[in-house]
């Protein structure tokens, strides 16, 4: 009898270990692929703790980043000779202390980048979606106005919108975003003509789904991973563009803190005074950096051929 029951109880530790394998192995795989995005992981790290400065900038941010002294302008580092440990990054051209116009920049851009990213993927996910369900003339009129887009300068649509409607962040965040939606409408488009046709949506059309139930139960929720990867990369390029804007003075202006607007102020003292460009030139560096190497990340850990 106690044989009988230890072969029993042998019979269930087997089968319990055969039944937890697949989840043991799909652990294994995941750990396996999460070694492998590192450079992925230490990326989102960075990008947090910018974040994370960005957001608690009042807390940290050792001065006003509007405050004048013009006794301590051009102040060098505080590793520099005549620098002082008040202005770890040093002031510029006014006295301003860097660091906290440093701190209080990335909130402007950060903000700029998910605000222009947000509105550029409602547009281009709604026409992508139209354009690839309905097909005919709705398909060509939307990809029409896609392709007049793509050959319309950046440079002189910004110009006109703010010409017309003045600098401001809630005119450079409608310039980016509406620039920036012709990608997402082809890449949902091409995806949407594929998955129209497969087995589930014929289902649901046989079944009597209307067509708004089809696109946004059926056929969206199949379309997220490549929406979150595009919008992630495009972050990183809006940053880029609303900089170069600020830069050329079309963007957010003095003396609100931006890192375009003080990369802009500081190119006339780069000889001189070196700190001023090259402290916020290097932060937009490091954060599209890390957006674009965590978009990689993303790319790769949602990219079903990339699983084991």
């Amino acid at each position: 009898m106690m044989k009988a029951a230890s072969v029993r109880g042998d019979a269930e530790l087997i089968d319990i270990a055969v039944a937890l394998a697949p989840d043991v192995v799909v652990r294994r795989a995941a750990l396996r692929r999460l070694l492998r995005l590192r450079w992925g992981l230490a990326a989102t790290g960075v990008l947090l703790l910018i974040i994370a400065s960005a957001v608690v900038a009042p807390w940290i941010s050792p001065h006003d980043p509007l405050a004048v002294d013009i006794r301590h302008r051009l102040a060098p580092p505080s590793w520099m000779t005549g620098g002082t440990a008040e202005h770890v990054l040093g002031t510029d051209q006014v006295g301003r202390d860097l660091l906290s116009r440093m701190i209080y920049g990335g909130r402007i851009s950060l903000v700029i980048g998910v605000s222009a990213v947000l509105l550029s993927a409602t547009i281009g996910v709604l026409l992508g979606l139209g354009a690839g369900y309905f097909g005919g003339r709705t398909d060509w009129t939307i990809m029409t106005i896609v392709n007049v887009m793509l050959t319309f300068p950046f440079v002189l649509l910004a110009l006109a919108v703010i010409a017309v409607l003045g600098p401001s962040l809630v005119n450079m965040i409608a310039t980016l975003g509406v620039a920036g939606w012709p990608i997402y409408a082809r890449v949902v488009r091409a995806e949407t003509m594929a998955i129209r046709e497969r087995e589930f949506v014929v289902a649901g059309r046989a079944l009597g789904m209307s067509h708004v139930r089809i696109v946004f139960r059926q056929i969206l929720p199949n379309l997220i991973s490549a929406i979150v990867v595009i919008a992630t990369l495009q972050v990183a390029q809006v940053i880029i563009l609303e900089s170069f804007l600020s830069f050329l003075g079309l963007g957010i202006q003095p003396p609100t803190p931006a890192w375009g607007n003080m990369l802009g102020e500081g190119r006339v003292y780069m000889l001189n005074s070196w700190w001023i460009a090259t402290f916020p030139g290097g932060a937009i560096f490091v954060t599209t950096l890390a957006i674009n190497l965590m978009g990689n990340a993303l790319r790769d850990w949602l990219d079903p051929h990339m699983k084991e």
